[in-house]
């Protein structure tokens, strides 16, 4: 049944990482936890909520760090979650990530066999994160998480990564990272030019009506899916050499392969727009967030002459291209929190130093299947929606040594062969990550 437009959200009942950016710049881990006693569990939870922090006064915290708590399901089956509780969530977050992993086309060496353990096992049941953009800042809280579970037998730590976004805010592909977020309907933000229109909360966040008018589906009871929200996390390994050396192999400059190299993404490395900078890198305007954004593609580009229809960002974000695929782009926006790990590969360098590195990738929405798995499978993996056939995205498809890349251009386009995989999944979950009331309803569970 359509519902009547909501735009008030409850911010102080929504975990702050939803729908607050972080500092830049910022450090951060993210720990894995495994619950073997419910009692225990949520004692824990009790020891810890009270430390998180909403969206209402994210802001307020701006010198200290942050804490998020999310679940995966046998994270709420460990706790002692009614069945029927159980049973009230999506599909997709009931099976997990491993077992979606035909829909993110994580096959080969990104298969879930690959992966590094825990990922993909019964192991994995409550993630937490942490951020602060003072890196002594984050050591008390993450004393805390350490010495809470210290004397909880139940509970046991199975996983840390460390995180960072530098002062560059680059990844280790070199782009600047972090543009691009879009605006959410009642999250009291103002916006910048190029977001566009606010897109509604439900889509983001449940207990509110979505663009189709309607409300998702929701865990019950309410209390406990209400301002809550699906989170998948996945560590990527990044080929960087791989990807400098494919680069080398198919320019014939410096110039050209830095070219090449926008084309590719959508934006120079600054994070300003090919589409605003067809020629040469802008950095004033990559760092103007009121300029880095601000275009759409049928007004400067709709053939993709100077940003291609597969470049990365059009992918992800088709804004107002004419699709050969008819969709409303609005019902596959997604909210992305990445963060790198690992040490950067120094410039220049083409050969693999065997260390490991790249990013953690965060995806928030209140759909699974029409959000994440979409994007991956129809956008990242499948050309066909923008008239591509086959061919995948450069940085984020599966590719698989066969992979091509099309650069329109007069008098005739441009096709790259042999590309292969630049980033390689290593791990992943699903998880929800509950409202702060429902975090209290969890936690008490087990009094």
């Amino acid at each position: 049944m359509t519902q009547p437009s909501m735009t008030t959200l409850e911010l102080d009942d929504i975990q702050g990482i939803i729908l607050r950016d972080r500092p830049f710049p910022y450090f951060g881990a993210y720990l894995l936890l495994r619950i073997d006693n419910p009692a225990q569990g949520c004692l824990l939870l009790r020891r810890l909520v009270p430390r998180v922090v909403s969206g209402i006064n994210w802001q307020d915290h701006t010198d200290m760090a942050w804490f998020n708590i999310a679940f995966t399901f046998e994270g709420l089956k460990a706790l002692g979650v009614p069945e029927a509780s159980l049973q009230s969530f999506a599909p997709e977050f009931q099976q997990g990530m491993a077992a979606r992993a035909q829909y993110l086309d994580d096959v080969g060496e990104s298969a879930p066999i690959n992966w590094e353990k825990p990922f993909g096992t019964l192991e994995v049941h409550v993630a937490l994160s942490f951020f602060s953009g003072d890196r002594a800042a984050l050591q008390p809280l993450l004393e805390l998480a350490q010495s809470s579970q210290d004397d909880l037998a139940g509970v046991t730590i199975i996983y840390r990564v460390d995180i960072a976004m530098l002062p560059t805010t680059r990844t280790h592909f070199g782009y600047k990272d972090g543009i691009g977020i879009p605006l959410i309907e009642g999250s009291g933000s103002a916006g910048y030019p190029g977001q566009g229109p606010a897109i509604k909360a439900g889509e983001f966040i449940l207990g509110y009506p979505d663009e189709t008018g309607n409300l998702p589906a929701m865990p019950q009871p309410e209390t406990l899916g209400r301002n809550g929200t699906y989170l998948g996390f996945r560590k990527l390994y990044s080929r960087v050499a791989a990807f400098r050396q494919y680069l080398r192999a198919n320019a014939e400059s410096q110039e050209e392969e830095e070219l090449l190299k926008a084309k590719i993404v959508g934006r120079w490395p600054s994070g300003a727009p090919i589409v605003l900078s067809p020629q040469r890198d802008d950095p004033d305007l990559g760092a103007d967030a009121k300029r880095n954004n601000n275009f759409l593609y049928n007004d400067n580009d709709p053939k993709g002459l100077t940003c291609p229809l597969g470049s990365h960002i059009r992918r992800s974000n088709p804004r107002d291209t004419n699709l050969a695929v008819v969709t409303n782009v609005n019902l596959h926006r997604i909210l992305r929190r990445g963060a790198t790990y690992g040490p950067m590969l120094p410039e220049g360098v083409l050969e693999d130093d065997g260390l490991d590195r790249g990013s953690i990738f965060i995806f928030i929405g209140s759909n699974l299947s029409r959000q994440f798995e979409f994007v991956k499978s129809q956008w990242h993996n499948d050309g066909n929606f923008i008239g591509l056939d086959q061919e995948r995205d450069v940085i984020a498809g599966a590719n698989d040594g066969s992979g091509t890349f099309t650069i329109p251009q007069h008098p005739i386009r441009r096709r790259l062969h042999g590309l292969s995989r630049f980033v390689v999944t290593r791990g992943g979950e699903y998880c929800f990550m509950p409202g702060i009331r429902a975090l209290h309803w969890l936690g008490n569970l087990h009094p």
